[in-house]
């Protein structure tokens, strides 16, 4: 077992009583009612035995108990994550088996899809007993993605789970929201204040049943009921004689009576303790081996089993007394005391533990000791050892916080370290930020020279070992973005040209990029070549994400060609495999997306939008953005086409919010051009004209492929203006381009804006023979959008084009008449007006009218209901009640309950 597996099972331990400790039944009480409501929160400050009280009421309560310790390194939340999932699993085991792929290489932006699949694990399981998920010292976390999630899953409780949250502050989180639905109960301070009662009971185990009630009570009132308080009296009061002189001897706040106290604990120890209590509090987490090297000394193991004896505040963190902690406060006086005697020797014992704990592949620990001991250069080699490790499980905030905890120069002179930063850039969608990050890789190798440590050697190494060939290809991945195809060549070539034989893995990603810079330059057979290579070589390697993201770079590439049903195929054939393997991955939202935009474009709307909402649904968990701009696009064009244009407008908006650079071209982000193409379908033709100067658009620009989308949409707003001669102008151009390099899918949407642009001069007989090249086109994959999507003038030219049909007149002779019918059906239902009633499911966007039983269950959702208590509101079984919320959700078109109440009161069903 790894020490990260040893770390992780003491933090899913759930403590045993300690020697002393005093059974509070009203607080067990208390917590058993709270349950009642499914949420508990205890909040009280540092000492209260929040704790201790949770683990003797989790250990007696009789159901399945999820516990999972927090520290300040759970604040990454992919290994927040990672982490309840594991804990849970050992409450429920298989959850970590089913949930496990969806915390894979790639980890989520935005964890609600993670979350949304917990619950719907928990709430497929009926029958089962329900599990106690307690995430103790909830205060250690302040990363809002983790609140986020947090507060999603508070939200949305399963009826198979109850959450419990300890810490010393409030979280920010729904807390009132919750409390005004009566949906959590509280402990704080007030309550968890021992007794006069609890503290004799405390009292008299340390200092005999003969101490008087009064000295009892003037403890308790001097301490005011708080447990460290009281436990450290009691520790003083041990082998006195004057219980009541020692009472009378001290009085004031909590900070007056620890340091006394301590001091008193401290100093009644014998030296070997003592000095053995100061030495180990730099420790986080102890063990015998451990504090060996950290102390210099033998025998630690058999002093922990003492010290806790003793009861001087030490917790074991699993069950066979490896690993302990001491309590936070008794920590902090321990370290301050140790600052105070032997300054000199902090560092040292931090060089210590920073060595021991790198020798056992503890990376958080090592690299927080070596910081501790002052010495940066060892630090910064120690994140070079583990930032591969982050990388793969994608704990980038953990990396972020690494990064920022060395010095400026320290991170500037290691070139290496300088390219995690470009990579982790990347990832996280910042490239305004990876150049300069690049800028410092290269001087930092330069000055390195000869002295440039040799990269690792083996067929498995990561994608920093070698660092000239990182950062040729992190800059190709900046001009391939950028649009920038020969410069993308240029470097990928470069960087090709430094790999050796095990690079493998850095090997695998510039050829895919090699042959997106292909498809950039518009040679899309080639790319296509290239794409499908990339992705057998990675398939082949069990490269699940990466397989899929060239599956998702090959489907655009077919599109452009204008073979949609290899597309599809390439698509499906993702689910497909992933069906096999029975796991759900976040990646395959990209697969859903291609499936959802293919769909789109034959006017299946209904499956283009479960395949756009899943694939919504879980791209939101990847940090890799682009598919989920793209999602949210496709789906503001199914809202679009069903008539709902403030589902449209809404979904569009959040695809602006996505974290995309605004340096990436169209072709690769799409939100900018689709965002003001939307606007014009609306009627909004100032704001697109405005977002197209703002692009510094111009029709006498030469546009390349790249940025295609984006003058296409310039081409539109010059129609709407009523300009189409400098439309013809611009689109001539772009028909050129598009020809010559074989991309079908592009020439027929340009013909079918020519054909408007054509008409819109009066020239009918050239308009009616560009829409036949274009239906023409068209007609063997079935792309029906690209023309329905362009409205009136266009089902106008469409109805021309059929009355040529019929009087078999060129240029209609060859076009399939059953396929021009299809155009204009659908043509006819553009643009239609909505429904005036406002009934619920009457209105548009909704793909079938709710029921009254599915609107009963849809109010009760929005009410925050469980489903246990929907089905015991409405007196039915809870499968019946699954069925409806089933219902719902799929005609709502939603992925969970938070977005089917969301888009309920988008269409006016709930207030």
């Amino acid at each position: 077992m790894s020490g990260q597996d040893v770390l992780l099972a003491t933090k899913l331990h759930v403590a045993r009583p300690q020697p002393g400790f005093v059974p509070r039944p009203r607080l067990v009480q208390a917590l058993s009612q709270g349950l009642a409501r499914g949420r508990v929160l205890i909040c009280a400050p540092a000492g209260f035995g929040k704790t201790s009280l949770l683990a003797d009421w989790a250990r007696s309560g009789g159901r399945p108990v999820a516990w999972l310790g927090l520290d300040a390194g759970d604040n990454d939340p992919a290994r927040f994550w990672r982490y309840v999932v594991a804990a849970l699993d050992q409450a429920q085991p298989g959850i970590a088996e089913r949930l496990g792929p969806l915390l894979g290489p790639q980890a989520p932006r935005s964890f609600e899809g993670l979350v949304t699949a917990l619950i719907n694990e928990l709430a497929a399981q009926p029958g089962r007993d329900e599990v106690l998920l307690v995430l103790d010292d909830y205060h250690l976390v302040d990363a809002g993605p983790v609140h986020e999630s947090v507060a999603f899953l508070l939200e949305n409780l399963p009826p198979g789970l109850l959450l419990v949250l300890s810490g010393r502050t409030d979280p920010p989180l729904p807390l009132a929201r919750l409390r005004a639905r009566g949906q959590l109960a509280e402990l704080r301070a007030a309550e968890l204040r021992f007794t006069t009662e609890e503290a004799a009971a405390l009292l008299g185990a340390a200092a005999g049943p003969d101490l008087p009630d009064t000295a009892v009570a003037a403890l308790t009132a001097r301490t005011e009921g708080w447990a460290a308080g009281l436990q450290l009296a009691a520790l003083s009061l041990r082998g006195r004689t004057d219980a009541a002189g020692f009472v009378a001897a001290f009085s004031g706040s909590h900070r007056f009576v620890l340091d006394y106290l301590t001091d008193e604990v401290l100093d009644r120890q014998p030296g070997q303790v003592r000095a053995f209590l100061l030495e180990t509090s730099v420790l986080e987490q102890l063990s015998g081996e451990l504090c060996d090297a950290v102390t210099g000394r033998s025998g630690s193991q058999a002093m922990l089993h003492h010290i806790e004896q003793a009861g001087l505040f030490l917790v074991p963190l699993d069950e066979v007394r490896g690993w302990w902690r001491y309590h936070h406060l008794f920590a902090d006086l321990l370290r301050a005391r140790l600052e105070q005697e032997q300054p000199g020797r902090v560092q040292e014992l931090h060089r210590a533990a920073a060595a021991w704990s790198d020798e056992h592949d503890l990376g958080d620990d090592a690299v927080r000791h070596a910081l501790a001991a002052g010495d940066g250069a060892w630090a910064a080699r120690l994140v070079e050892r583990y930032v591969d490790g982050l990388l793969r499980r994608s704990e980038g905030v953990t990396l972020r916080r690494w990064l920022s905890t060395l010095p400026a120069e320290v991170l500037r002179a290691r070139p290496r370290l300088c390219l995690a930063q470009g990579f982790n850039a990347v990832v996280s969608g910042q490239v305004e930020a990876i150049e300069p990050f690049l800028d410092d890789a290269e001087r930092a190798f330069a000055a390195a020279g000869s002295q440039a440590p040799e990269p690792p050697a083996g067929p498995a190494r990561g994608v920093l070992a070698n660092v000239p060939a990182g950062i040729a290809f992190l800059r190709a991945e900046l001009a391939r973005l950028r649009g920038d195809a020969a410069r993308a060549v240029d470097w990928d070539g470069q960087a090709r040209a430094q790999l050796s034989e095990s690079d493998f893995y850095l090997r695998t990603l510039v050829r895919a990029n090699l042959a997106v810079a292909d498809w950039l330059c518009g040679q899309l057979g080639q790319a296509e070549r290239g794409l499908a290579e990339a992705l057998a070589e990675r398939r082949a390697a069990g490269q699940g994400y990466l397989a899929t993201r060239v599956c998702h770079d090959l489907g655009q590439v077919q599109r452009a060609q204008g073979n949609l049903d290899a597309a599809l195929a390439t698509y499906r054939q993702v689910l497909d495999i992933a069906g096999e393997a029975g796991s759900q991955p976040p990646h395959l939202g990209m697969a859903h997306v291609g499936l959802a935009e293919v769909l789109y474009e034959r006017d299946e709307l209904a499956a283009a939008l479960d395949h756009a909402t899943r694939g919504v649904t879980l791209s939101r968990q990847l940090a890799f953005t682009p598919p989920l701009a793209a999602g949210l696009v496709i789906l503001a064009r199914i809202r679009q086409a069903q008539g709902d244009a403030a589902a449209a407008s809404a979904a569009m908006g959040e695809a602006g919010q996505v974290e995309l650079s605004p340096q990436v071209v169209a072709l690769f982000n799409p939100v900018p051009s689709q965002r003001a193409r939307l606007l014009l379908a609306q009627g909004d033709v100032t704001a697109a004209s405005q977002w197209a100067k703002a692009a510094g658009l111009s029709p006498e620009d030469e546009p390349d492929y790249p940025r295609e989308q984006a003058y296409l949409l310039l081409a539109r707003v010059l129609l709407a203006q009523d300009r189409p001669g400098p439309a013809l102008t611009l689109l001539q151009r772009l028909l050129a381009t598009a020809a010559s390099q074989g991309r079908i899918g592009n020439v027929i949407e340009i013909q079918a804006l020519r054909a408007l642009a054509l008409a819109a001069r009066g020239d009918h007989a050239g308009a009616l023979g560009a829409l036949a090249e274009g239906v023409t086109l068209a007609c063997p994959q079935g792309y029906i959008r690209v023309f329905a999507d362009e409205g009136a003038p266009m089902r106008a030219l469409l109805t021309r084009l059929a009355a040529a049909q019929r009087d078999q007149r060129a240029p209609a002779r060859d076009i399939d008449p059953d396929y021009l019918a299809a155009l204009l059906r659908v043509g006819g239902q553009a643009g239609a007006a909505p429904p005036s009633r406002r009934a619920a499911g009457a209105l548009p966007g909704l793909a079938e009218p709710l029921t009254d039983r599915e609107a009963e269950v849809l109010r009760l959702l929005a009410a925050g209901k469980s489903n246990q208590r929907i089905a015991h509101e409405l007196v039915v079984a809870l499968d019946t009640v699954k069925k409806h919320v089933t219902h719902v959700l799929g005609k709502l078109g939603a992925a969970n309950r938070t977005e089917a109440v969301a888009r309920a009161r988008q269409l006016g069903l709930i207030p």
